[in-house]
């Protein structure tokens, strides 16, 4: 199972939020590029980082914080928040990004994440699946929907998405375990390569997700926090 740390980026800063809400947000580090190399020195290879301003603002933002992550360290980056257009993508891809992920634009316009995926393939897009009660989240978690999260993943599967993470809202930046009994339920039912997202509170949560299945893993305040560190994460990598 791939270990990937978070990097959420507001203002340029790394912060953190819980449930998803902009009031909580606490700033670890001023310099997300020191964060980077920091996971990178310690054997990671993958990170998952969100623009938080951009997921707000509906369009990327802090595309130059990406350019220096991946120009100053080798770590494949998945970059998310604020892709909704064509252009947001190809700054997401010109400023370093290995993969993206699209939440909003996935329920909002179809046929444009469907696009990207024929133009892109499908080891370069990854579907994000953030749901509250079950219910699929948009627009940086603030827009709710009425759709079903494994519902809204397998008709994806079946148009040829390969990877999903999937957040559980609820559980995201609580510390307080994972959403096992959603990710035992998607794994039963469709076959794509789930990321588990949210929750994370100890090493015991990340041998949980393996055991269930998951390719990968998204850890987030955990490490911040300091629950788990960078030598029990590059242990696992």
């Amino acid at each position: 199972m791939r270990i990937i740390p978070a990097i959420d980026i507001m203002n340029g800063k790394c912060v953190r939020l819980t449930k998803g809400d902009y009031a909580t947000q606490k700033t670890y580090n001023e310099n997300p590029v020191e964060v980077a190399k920091a996971f990178e020195a310690n054997g990671i290879k993958n990170i998952h980082v969100v623009d938080l301003d951009g997921a707000k603002s509906k369009h990327i933002v802090n595309y130059k914080v990406l350019h220096q992550i991946a120009s100053k360290t080798k770590l494949k980056i998945d970059f998310g928040g604020g892709l909704k257009t064509n252009e947001d993508l190809r700054i997401a891809f010109e400023n370093g990004a290995s993969q993206i992920t699209g939440g909003s634009v996935a329920v909002n316009k179809p046929d444009l994440f469907l696009q990207w995926l024929l133009l892109y393939g499908a080891d370069k897009i990854i579907l994000g699946a953030d749901c509250y009660n079950r219910k699929i989240a948009t627009q940086g978690w603030i827009e709710k929907s009425e759709l079903d999260v494994v519902d809204f993943i397998y008709e994806y599967e079946t148009k040829g998405v390969k990877s999903v993470i999937c957040t559980d809202i609820n559980k995201d930046g609580m510390l307080q375990g994972t959403a096992n009994e959603l990710y035992a339920e998607i794994l039963k039912k469709i076959k794509v390569n789930l990321i588990a997202s949210g929750g994370v509170s100890s090493i015991k949560d990340l041998e949980k997700l393996k055991e269930l299945g998951c390719e990968g893993a998204i850890i987030g305040k955990a490490i911040y926090e300091g629950n788990i560190t960078l030598t029990e994460l590059g242990n696992l990598c």
